[in-house]
């Protein structure tokens, strides 16, 4: 089962957030929470699942349908990517990220939440956290970095962007380029051809991103030129730093936001570059579920 349910956001922006499996039934539910929410209540947590930068709900898929065995689980497009409003002159800022991920948890009732985060989607949920620590009742830190990455890190984006060879003629040319061609790619990596691939969009003269590329760049600047320290101290709810051996967090500083946080834990997943759960899966899974198993126990 896939079902899409629309979220209002931060400004009025329509955002989409998915199911991709059916919740856990119960055997006594609210019939004016159901009515509410469109699911019977069911006693087990919910899960948000938040994208990184370009990428979009169905990223989180796999992941979602397990989870869904146990969970409510809901993976949310947010602002500018995926089946959500890309407005022109809507805020791409921290703060609308997190105000998003905020109401969707209140507009879909699954707070207090799980929030499994990739890479942008984890800042946003530490944030969230760290604001709103009565929604989030744990929290999935998958590859992402709390030191600032700089003005040449926003350059070297930008330039990536421009070579781009857009429009695509074929999926195969997507899955090609970005899986062995791209100059950001140290070696042939099929996922990660995968993963551009689904945020690709036919249009009249080929394939392109859904997204647009300007409003990626404004979202990344309100991070990059920032270290995100002193708010990951902020949160206090059991965390989880999950990267890739191969990711683009640092073992050393995966092992210093553990530090930092006041319930932080570690895991690292083999074979894994910065795209974990789409990597890796199986592993994936294997390092987040105990904790995810130790948060329903406590």
């Amino acid at each position: 089962m896939t079902r899409r349910i629309d979220v209002t956001g931060a400004g009025g922006v329509r955002l989409a957030a998915w199911e991709f499996g059916d919740p856990p039934k119960a055997d006594h539910g609210d019939p004016e929470r159901e009515a509410a929410t469109g699911h019977a209540e069911s006693g087990f947590s919910g899960v948000l699942l938040l994208h990184g930068l370009m990428g979009r709900a169905s990223h989180w898929a796999p992941t979602a349908r397990w989870l869904s065995e146990r969970h409510r689980a809901v993976a949310l497009d947010q602002r500018g990517h995926g089946r959500s409003e890309k407005p022109p002159r809507a805020a791409f800022t921290r703060e609308a990220y997190v105000e998003d991920a905020e109401a969707a948890l209140e507009q879909l009732g699954l707070g207090p939440a799980v929030v499994i985060g990739h890479a942008m989607g984890a800042l946003t949920g530490w944030q969230l956290a760290a604001k709103r620590p009565d929604l989030v009742r744990g929290l999935i830190v998958c590859d992402m970095r709390a030191s600032a990455l700089g003005a040449a890190s926003q350059r070297e984006w930008t330039e990536w962007f421009r070579t781009w060879p857009v429009p695509f003629a074929t999926l195969a040319d997507v899955r090609k380029w970005f899986g062995e061609d791209d100059p950001w790619v140290e070696r042939p990596n099929p996922a990660r051809g995968e993963f551009y691939a689904e945020v690709m969009a036919e249009s009249p003269d080929g394939w392109r991103p859904v997204f647009d590329p300007e409003q990626m760049l404004k979202s990344r600047e309100t991070w990059v030129y920032d270290a995100h320290w002193e708010e990951l101290a902020q949160v206090r709810c059991p965390t989880l730093v999950v990267r890739g051996l191969d990711g683009e967090l640092g073992r050393a500083e995966a092992q210093e936001m553990v530090r930092v946080l006041p319930h932080g834990q570690y895991a690292e997943v083999a074979d894994a570059g910065h795209l974990v759960h789409y990597d890796q899966p199986e592993a994936w899974r294997a390092a987040i579920e105990p904790f995810l198993d130790g948060l329903r126990e406590g």
